[in-house]
């Protein structure tokens, strides 16, 4: 009785069996062959599956995560800017995500402010420059009380 197709054994798949690893041992010590040639590398087993990405495809398809944090809560969120079309989209989401009411006009000091921390290292307020400069600039997003957003300058 036969069992060749569904008998188990180690290598790669398409090889054909060695009579040596089917019967014997398998060792991770390299055979003599291998050593009198030092010269040439033995040979790269091929990748099978999906090709990999070459890096201007990745940088298309990265994400643009930034962390957002709010004064008075005790934990940071990280979202994906990338989702977003425009600003009022995404502060409508950081209203649900964080349960408040983000000021945009008029910062009382009564509402939550958002700010932002651009590529420079600068807090700004949110929507003063157009919204695929702020895509490209934004570092880190803060929801700060209003109170305290007034010593921010608008651009």
């Amino acid at each position: 009785m036969e069992m060749a197709g569904t008998e188990l054994r180690l290598g790669l798949p398409g090889t054909e069996p060695s009579s040596s690893t089917s019967t014997s041992k398998i060792s991770n010590k390299r055979s003599s062959s291998h050593m009198n040639n030092n010269d040439e590398p033995p040979p790269k087993a091929q990748v099978i599956g999906w090709p990999p990405v070459r890096s201007y495809r990745k940088n298309i398809l990265e994400a643009s995560y930034v962390k957002v944090s709010m004064d008075g809560a005790a934990y940071l969120r990280k979202i994906d800017l990338n989702i977003y079309k425009s600003y009022p989209q995404l502060l409508k989401a950081l209203e649900n995500m964080f349960k408040c009411s983000i000021e945009t006009e008029g910062y009382n000091g009564c509402n939550y402010v958002p700010t932002y921390e651009d590529k420079d290292g600068d807090w700004m307020l949110a929507g003063d420059v157009p919204w695929d400069m702020f895509i490209n600039s934004c570092r880190r997003l803060r929801i700060m009380k209003g109170s305290e957003a007034k010593g921010l300058a608008s651009l």
